[in-house]
């Protein structure tokens, strides 16, 4: 594999885990939403966004796995 290559995967492992972050920041806000308010129906919204936003974390966060393990490739 190219040094090129390996810095790229490593740069797309870097981005993903990024988007985790903000991913598990965003669903940290909607939970916290989904307990202040006094509608209820907008309180379950904020919930199913936290679980979604929760869900979006995951999957970036393998996306990183992925692409670090395809830079540590020889």
């Amino acid at each position: 594999m190219s040094d090129d290559n390996k810095a790229g995967n490593l740069l797309d492992a870097a981005k993903a885990k990024i988007d985790e972050g903000a991913d598990r920041v965003r669903a940290a806000g909607h939970e916290v939403a989904s307990k202040v308010g006094n509608n209820p129906a907008e309180n379950a919204a904020d919930k199913a966004k936290a679980v979604e936003d929760r869900t979006k974390a995951e999957v970036h966060n393998a996306e990183a796995d992925h692409n670090y393990n395809e830079a540590k490739k020889d």
